[in-house]
Parts: structure tokens; C-alpha cells; sequence
């Protein structure tokens, strides 16, 4: 790729993000799009100052959601929007401060060394942009000691702002859940694998018994679980009938306004609707009768929510082992009542490594087959070689311009195209995998969509990329992997540019711009739901989908700051746009749907020192290529500290995100003993983890509003 492919696709990408932002604020302005714009203030009904009569300013693109966005402070945004949404913002102001400094050595130390101080030999072979990398620089050469600083200087950096943000979040961590005292998951433990008591034949009277002996300080009550698959067809058969009448009474309140309702149509309107309420009362009888303690006893599950009188004897009893069979009377404390998969809590926890076996091999499939997009992207951005392979390529030459369009927008376009779908694959496979909480469910499908596009986009986007040019090399020499990393980072600089414009600009703009949602809006309301009063879109943030892809783009950023640093601007305006962006979803788009208290950052930490590490042994094989090996074993030190610098933050800090402290449990206990607190959140707690096959059905409006289950299960 050459100058003028670059420029192309940072033309159309920066004009693409300028006409959606645009489009964005003028839309945003419109009443009939709040459902879409402001579903979180409507849903907590907050005011949504908009203008109600058609004006000139409300067609007007205007940046003043930027200027919002940016006045909002951390502590409003963890007052709102909890723990884990300020990490998320975080990462982006992390990204910001390290790209911003990087930038600033890049550009004014080792891009005017680059240019200065090469032959020029490798920038007139093939690549344009190569004289201000360091693959200009003179093998050999002594200025290759200022890369090394450098990158010593720059992995510090990193290191330093990893571990203040460590320690900061850390101690928002233990204030937050200081604050979220009242909270039922403080002192509630979740038991699974329950022996069966052949004396009563029932899990529950077991649990009752055991904790009764072996906790008796300590332990409250219990709720014991039942499998609802049973109840849970009959309630979405009431659902689905509720809708009926519902659109049968909408349909008749229509016609009666536009008076072209016939009598006869009436009345069979009324008939319909008095027949599927009926049917909505045998539905109801049934799930009653379900509902009865002798047919609940044949339904019972080995697993249990287990309440104590403390969150201390919670914290006791969640983290340690309850006997010496390890695979029974299993304990961890319980996420919060709205982040619980209560279909998952069926499945026996013996099955549950088959169940994270078959997710694994899913995914590990779908990265295989995902290879094949990848490799054809790379062949359509080697067009100068793909003309050698493929003759007919040299066809696109022919219209002037649309070979830079070709090689450098169409590459990143498609890429982002194919991997788009790849996060809604993976949390449905997740889904299987039999988590507990939507949570966990949530951090894993993270995970894993990182590992997936490390190995797809950045390591098979360079292989790929590079194997069009030297078909085979990879294999002749399998040790060499340092020296190899390095040749193929220093041959893909310009396409990871292309990436992160395209992945930022075009893809932020989207974010924002909720096309998906404005269709279907448009189709709904014009189509099958007319006159109808539209409900606020709500949706909660996609943590599996965004970490992972801003993730990726830190380790490009941090590979390339040494090797690269022109990519390091780009990399600024990436957060810059991330945060605006994401800071106006949060506010007004996004709800909260469940609180870890930041136990997303132990895998943003590692996702970051994982960026650092390879960046290390890149430049240690760069060295190595440069026939400086004084330097690769000077750097080995360096990646020595960082493995080290690890070590320490999984033994100082990672403990404290998965482990409750006991001393901090004892000091919430005090407090609330103290403000006559205990007692009501105990009560909470009891009355918190009903299950939704127990809570009755209202008939008469057609909402399941107690949360009382129909008998009292607890004890």
C-alpha cells in the first residue's frame, strides 16, 4: 500500500464519520426517535429536553452532545451508571494518555531518526511509508539504542498506568461495595450439588440440616430451586395470548376512531377476545396447580440460595470448601438477583466442563474457518502481487483512483464486515456454556472474542499478509517466531492503519447512529404496529463486543509504537472518538443491568500486558533482523520486569476482585449494626432470590407484578 492508498482511506472514512455524526445530531433532535436516542433517561423518567415544533434548529447538525458528553466527571458516571461502566470509559482514557505520550516520542524522536538516518533503500523497494518506520534504519546502525530506550521508556509508561489504574479501581472496588450494602448477593451463597436425603426424599431438607449444624451462628434461611421449564412454556403461552388481546383490542380502538368498525366485526372482536381470555384463566389454573408444594417437591434441583445472618458468615462460607468431596456441597457467593440465569442453575455442575468443552471447540472451529476471509482480505491489500497470481486483477487499474480505493479502503472494510458478526456468535455460544450469571456469561464471551481476534486480525493478518509476499518462509524455520513477528509487523504497518481508521471512525459513528434500531423502528410503526405508542429500546452495554475490539486496537498500537509511530496519532483520535461516543450511550442509551464492581479490569490489565509482551518480543526479533543483537538481549531484561510486574499484580491485587475480604465483610456487618440496617437487608435478602417460575400470574392486566412467590418456600 502507498501514500495514496492510505489517503484514500482516510478520506472516506473521515467523510463517512463526518455525514453520520451529522445525521446523528440532527436525528437525535427528532421527538419520534427518543425511544431510540434517550431510551435510558425515558426509562427512568427523566426530562428529555427536545423541540416539539418543526424549526430550522432542529435541522441543523450540532456538536452539543459532544460538548455534554465531555463535561460529564467520573463520579457522576459511577454514581448513575456503576463501577463497571467507569472502567469501560476508563480504558478509553487510558488509551488516550498512553497514545498522547507515545505520540509525542514517536513523532518527535523516532519518526525525524526514521527518516533522517536510513539509506532510504527500504522505503523506494515497496512500501512508501517505510521511510519513516525502522525498517529505514541502517542494519547495524547505533541509532537503533534510541529505539531501545525508547521502548523502554514506553513499557514503563504502559506499566505505570496499569498499575495506578490497578490501585485506583481497587479502591473504588471496596467503596462501592461499602455502598451496595443493601445489595441481598452480600449475604447470599450459592449452593449447588445438594445431596438427596433419602429420609424425605428432597434436596431442601438437606440444606437446612447442614447449615443448621455446620453454620449455626451464621446461617439464616434458604430457597431452594425447582427446574421451571414446565412453567416457564405455560408463562410465555400467557404472553403470547396477553399480546393477542392486546392487538385485538388496539385494532378495534382504531377503527372505533376512524368509524369504520361494522358491528358484525365488533362482535366477533368481543367473542375473540372473551375466548382467549379464557384461555388465559386455564393457562393460569395450570400454572396455580404447578405451583402447589407436592407437584414443586418432584421438581426440586440440588442447588439452593442460602442466606446468612452476616455478610462475614457469607464470606466464610462461600470460600471454603464445605466437605471433604470437593464436588459436592459447592459454595460461591451469589450474583445479584437480576443478573442470575436461572435456566442454567439445571444444569448439574458435574456436566458443566462438557458444556465449556463443546463453547471452546465451537470457537475454535469458527476461528479456523475465519482464516479464509482473512487471507482473502490480505490478498485483495497485496495488490501488487495478487496482479502476479491473478492476472485479471490488473483490470481494476484501468478506472483511475480505483486501485487506491481497492488496496486501501476495501481491505479494513471488509475485515471489519466479517469480524462484526463474530461477538453475537460467540455470546450465543457462551450462552450454552451453562454460567450462572449473565455476568460471568458476558466476561467470558470477552474473553474469548479477544483471544479470537488477536489470532485472526493481528496474528493471521500478518502471516497471511506476509505470506503473499514470501509464500512458505514461515515454516522453513519455526524457532525463529521473534525474527518472523517482526518482519511481518514491519511489512503491515499501512493495513493496520487502514484497520483503526475504519474500525474507529466508521465503526464509533455507527455505534452512535443505531442504524439497526432506526429501520426496524421505521418498519414497526409504518407497518404492523400503526398509531401504537412506541416503548424506549432498552439495551444494556455490549462489554463482550466493544473490550474486546478496543482491546485489539491497544495491541496494534503498542506493537507499532516503536516500530511504526505515524500509527500513534491515529490511535489518539481512535479514544478520543471511543470516549465521546460511548460517554453519550452510556447517559442516554444504555441501562445497567448488573454490577460485578469491576471485575472487568483484571481482563482489561491482562488483555493490556499481553499487548506489551508481544510488543517486546517483536522488537527484540526487529533487533535481531537490524543485526543488533546487543539490543534484543538488552530488551530481554525489560520483558524479564514485565513478566514480574505480572506476577505482583496477580498476587497484590487480583485476589481482592474474586475474594471477599473477611475484615470487610465484619465492617459492613458493624456499620449496619449500628444504623439498624441488618435486619431490613437481611429480609431483602430473603425475599430477593424467588424464582420467576413461582411468582404468580395477574390476570387481569396481564402483568406478573407481585414478586411474592405463591408459596413460601423458605424456611
Amino acid at each position: 500500500m502507498n501514500a495514496e492508498s492510505l489517503l484514500v482511506s482516510a478520506s472516506i472514512n473521515i467523510g463517512f464519520a463526518l455525514l453520520i455524526l451529522s445525521l446523528f445530531s440532527i436525528l437525535q433532535k427528532q421527538p419520534s426517535n427518543a425511544p431510540i436516542y434517550y431510551a435510558r433517561r425515558l426509562s427512568q423518567h427523566r426530562p428529555v429536553s427536545l423541540h416539539p415544533r418543526l424549526s430550522v434548529r432542529r435541522l441543523l447538525p450540532s456538536p452539543a452532545w459532544i460538548r455534554l458528553a465531555l463535561s460529564i466527571t467520573e463520579d457522576e458516571i459511577l454514581d448513575t451508571c456503576g463501577l463497571d461502566v467507569l472502567i469501560f470509559i476508563r480504558l478509553f482514557k487510558f488509551g488516550i494518555n498512553f497514545f498522547l505520550v507515545g505520540s509525542l516520542v514517536g513523532l518527535f524522536v523516532l519518526v525525524p531518526i526514521n527518516y533522517l538516518t536510513g539509506d532510504g533503500k527500504q522505503a523506494g523497494h515497496s512500501h512508501s511509508l517505510d521511510a519513516f518506520t525502522i525498517t529505514n534504519i541502517t542494519k547495524g546502525s547505533d541509532w537503533l539504542w534510541v529505539h531501545c530506550a525508547c521502548l523502554y521508556f514506553i513499557s514503563f509508561y504502559g506499566l505505570y498506568l496499569l498499575h495506578k489504574e490497578y490501585e485506583a479501581i481497587l479502591v473504588k472496588r471496596i467503596q462501592q461495595l461499602h455502598l451496595m450494602r443493601h445489595e441481598p448477593n452480600q449475604l447470599t451463597v450459592l449452593v449447588r450439588e445438594i445431596p438427596f436425603c433419602e429420609e424425605h426424599n428432597a434436596h431442601d431438607c438437606a440444606v437446612d440440616h447442614f447449615f443448621s449444624k455446620y453454620h449455626p451462628h451464621s446461617y439464616q434461611s434458604y430457597q431452594i430451586l425447582y427446574d421451571g421449564r414446565e412453567l416457564d412454556k405455560l408463562l410465555n403461552q400467557s404472553k403470547s395470548v396477553r399480546k393477542k388481546i392486546e392487538k385485538l383490542r388496539h385494532r378495534s380502538a382504531n377503527k372505533k376512531q376512524s368509524m369504520n368498525l361494522l358491528e358484525s366485526e365488533a362482535l366477533r372482536n368481543d367473542v375473540e377476545i372473551e375466548r382467549l381470555k379464557e384461555q388465559l384463566r386455564d393457562i393460569g389454573y395450570k400454572i396455580q396447580f404447578i405451583q402447589t408444594k407436592d407437584q414443586l417437591q418432584a421438581k426440586e434441583l440440588p442447588v439452593a440460595f442460602v442466606t446468612f445472618k452476616s455478610r462475614w458468615g457469607a464470606a466464610l462460607a462461600a470460600q471454603s470448601q464445605q466437605t471433604s468431596n470437593p464436588i459436592i456441597w459447592v459454595t460461591e457467593m451469589a450474583p445479584e438477583p437480576r443478573d442470575v440465569l436461572w435456566k442454567n442453575l439445571a444444569i448439574p455442575f458435574r456436566y458443566m466442563p462438557l458444556y465449556k468443552f463443546g463453547v471452546y471447540v465451537s470457537v475454535t472451529v469458527l476461528t479456523i474457518f475465519f482464516a479464509v476471509p482473512v487471507t482473502a482480505v490480505q490478498g485483495i491489500a497485496k495488490f501488487e502481487r495478487l496482479k502476479k497470481w491473478f492476472p485479471p486483477a490488473m483490470a481494476v487499474q484501468l478506472i483511475p483512483g480505483l486501485s487506491s480505493f481497492v488496496t486501501g479502503y476495501l481491505p479494513s472494510a471488509i475485515l471489519n464486515g466479517f469480524v462484526y458478526i463474530v461477538p453475537f456468535a460467540i455470546i450465543e455460544m457462551a450462552k450454552i456454556a451453562g454460567y450462572v450469571s449473565r455476568s460471568r456469561k458476558d466476561i467470558k464471551a470477552c474473553n474469548m472474542v479477544f483471544y479470537f481476534l488477536v489470532g485472526n486480525v493481528f496474528f493471521l493478518s500478518l502471516l497471511s499478509g506476509s505470506l503473499i509476499d514470501q509464500i512458505g518462509e514461515y515454516f522453513n524455520n519455526p524457532r525463529d517466531f521473534p525474527g518472523r513477528l517482526a518482519s511481518a509487523a514491519t511489512a503491515q504497518a499501512d493495513f493496520f492503519m487502514t484497520y483503526i481508521l475504519t474500525n474507529g471512525l466508521s465503526g464509533f459513528s455507527l455505534e452512535i447512529l443505531q442504524p439497526g434500531l432506526l429501520i426496524w423502528e421505521v418498519m414497526r410503526s409504518h407497518i404492523w404496529d400503526r398509531g401504537k405508542k412506541t416503548r424506549p429500546y432498552l439495551t444494556s452495554l455490549p462489554y463482550y463486543r466493544t473490550i474486546p475490539f478496543v482491546s485489539l486496537c491497544m495491541l496494534i498500537g503498542m506493537v507499532y509504537a516503536v516500530v511504526s509511530p505515524l500509527l500513534l496519532p491515529f490511535l489518539v483520535g481512535y479514544f478520543c472518538l471511543g470516549y465521546v461516543v460511548f460517554i453519550n450511550q452510556i447517559q442516554d442509551v444504555y441501562i445497567t443491568t448488573y454490577e460485578t464492581c469491576g471485575q472487568y479490569w483484571p481482563y482489561i490489565h491482562h488483555y493490556t500486558l499481553v499487548a506489551i509482551v508481544i510488543m517486546q518480543i517483536t522488537m527484540i526479533g526487529l533487533f535481531g533482523l537490524k543485526s543488533k543483537p546487543a539490543a534484543s538481549i538488552c530488551t530481554v531484561p525489560l520483558l524479564v520486569l514485565t513478566l514480574l510486574f505480572n506476577e505482583y499484580c496477580k498476587a497484590r491485587f487480583l485476589p481482592t476482585f474474586y475474594q471477599f475480604s473477611v475484615k470487610d465483610a465484619r465492617d459492613r456487618d458493624d456499620f449496619d449494626e449500628k444504623t439498624d440496617l441488618m435486619e431490613p437487608n437481611i429480609q431483602n435478602a430473603l425475599e430477593a432470590y424467588s424464582p420467576p417460575c413461582l411468582r404468580p400470574l395477574d390476570l387481569e392486566d396481564g402483568e406478573s407484578r407481585s414478586m411474592q412467590p405463591l408459596i413460601n418456600a423458605t424456611t
